[in-house]
């Protein structure tokens, strides 16, 4: 197993909560970090179809099982869990009983908030961070290898081609998903619509130009991206809410939560097809923003992540608050800190005036230092998530 940043933000939330729950994409690692995190308890999976009739039948007798808690793996596959739960945890009020893991956030979000609101402690992982990737951190695997690659730990732990991993991934995750939640009748568009999603990635969300191209509605192309959301596929970056008297842009963006799923959807199938691709830089900052949200859920915080635009044209990739003051971050694939890139990080901190802290520019390169007051980070920097945590 590679090590988890997540596992001792685990272990705190054990300490205070009833129930601790898991929750990200599927092939995440959810399973095997709770397996080693609380390896003290018994292991259900809720996908065995034989646990699931048991618990169905008899819920009193299958939970009666476990008097001194378990870990229930895809849990949002028997909803009534959360209310049966509900009554032991508030008969016993003993930290850390039961832990929640499921890939489909919708579901076990409402299961929470409706039957165990106060009483879990909630918590996501994503595909492996930089930070938790050897290679990255050994300096033994190119930038571009690792953008088609991405973060799934199937792809570091065996020897496999990411084609052939993503094609089934995909396969799998629109059998399984999906069509559990939609009822989509030609799957074929909505592997359009994916896609065309990961051609955007990094880019203003424009629902109706993405409904259009895909063929369907705003409606059903609003609906289709909230179970990306929902089953961590995707996120959304929204911008700023300070308004410091100017036009802003009120649009959110648009990423992928794993970069080499993005790369894998757009057609690029290698480090040298990438290395050619118009859509490189958007997949480097795709890979970048992601790092940041991983450092912030890892331990436990709210992602609070953000962009600036304005009708001027002045923008910062990624802004977050430290404090009473906003860190920006300007993000550019080149292998060179330019002039023009040094300008461009500068400019990024300009909107907050006086609020701004001294901005980053993390570029594709190797180097870091200090250079007019900009921080400048080689993308191996990365590596420190407690350094992504403490600007």
């Amino acid at each position: 197993m590679f090590p988890r940043h997540l596992l001792s933000t685990l272990h705190r939330l054990s300490g205070c909560f009833p129930v601790v729950v898991i929750t990200g994409p599927r092939q995440s690692g959810k399973t095997t970090l709770a397996r080693v995190a609380f390896g003290d308890r018994p292991y259900v999976s809720l996908e065995d179809p034989i646990e699931r009739a048991f618990a169905i039948e008899d819920p009193r007798g299958f939970l009666a099982r476990f008097p001194d808690g378990a870990v229930f793996d895809e849990a949002q596959r028997w909803p009534e869990l959360f209310s049966h739960l509900q009554g032991v945890v508030d008969r016993s009020r003993r930290p850390g009983m039961f832990v929640l893991t499921g890939s489909q956030q919708f579901g076990l979000l409402a299961g929470i908030t409706q039957s165990l609101a106060g009483r879990a402690g909630l918590t996501h992982l994503l595909p492996l961070s930089l930070a938790e990737i050897p290679s990255a951190k050994e300096a033994v695997t190119s930038l571009d290898a690792l953008l088609v690659r991405g973060g799934y730990p199937a792809l570091h732990a065996y020897t496999i081609d990411p084609a052939d991993w993503f094609a089934s991934y995909v396969a799998t995750y629109v059998e399984r998903d999906v069509r559990q939640v939609l009822n989509v009748q030609d799957l074929s568009t909505f592997q359009r619509f994916l896609r065309l999603c990961a051609g955007r990635t990094g880019q203003l969300l424009n629902l109706s130009a993405l409904a259009g191209e895909a063929g369907i509605s705003q409606t059903t192309a609003r609906a289709w991206l909230s179970v990306l959301e929902s089953s961590y596929l995707v996120f959304l970056l929204p911008p700023y809410h300070r308004n410091f008297g100017k036009r802003l842009v009120k649009t959110p963006k648009l990423y992928f939560t794993d970069v080499g799923l993005a790369a894998w959807l757009l057609g690029i199938r290698s480090a040298d097809v990438l290395a050619l691709h118009p859509s490189r830089g958007a997949l480097f900052e795709t890979l970048v923003v992601g790092e940041f949200l991983k450092a912030r859920f890892n331990a436990g915080l709210p992602a609070d992540l953000y962009f600036w635009r304005d009708n001027n044209g002045l923008e910062a990739d990624l802004v977050f608050e430290q404090g009473q003051r906003l860190q920006t971050i300007e993000i550019k694939s080149g292998q060179t800190a330019t002039t023009d890139y040094i300008r461009a990080g500068q400019r990024s901190a300009h909107f907050a005036g006086d609020a701004a802290a001294p901005p980053w520019l993390v570029y594709g390169g190797d180097q870091a230092y200090v250079r007019s007051g900009l921080r400048v980070m080689g993308w191996r920097e990365l590596t420190n998530d407690v350094d992504l945590l403490s600007t």
